[in-house]
């Protein structure tokens, strides 16, 4: 496979995993976290960095809402719900396990 084809079928599969979280406003990002070491927070930052990567201006605000497709602020206003305890205390237990994000 050439490099061209490799990168348009990662930048599909991004859209479409970006495409998903937006759909499932039910879903929590301490939930995807717990469970996948990673969240749309995450996912806003990665893009954020490729774009830095390459010289692009791009804010972290823009970052946010290219993956949430809204403001972040109208997002957590909409969806985010408050964190029980349990899964806070998984959080805790989780986190060697998250993603590492460099600069972050």
């Amino acid at each position: 496979m050439d490099e061209l084809t490799r990168i348009k079928l990662e930048a599909a599969a991004f859209r479409g995993l970006v495409e998903h979280l937006q759909a499932r406003t039910d879903v929590q990002n301490i939930d995807i976290m717990n469970l996948a070491g990673f969240c749309r927070n995450c996912l806003s930052k990665w893009y954020k960095e490729a774009a830095d990567e390459q010289g692009l201006d791009l804010t972290k605000d823009q970052a946010l809402e290219a993956v949430y497709g809204m403001s972040y602020g109208d997002w957590k206003e909409k969806y985010q719900k408050k964190a029980s305890s349990e899964q806070l205390e998984l959080f805790e237990k989780t986190k060697p396990l998250h993603t590492r994000i460099s600069g972050h």
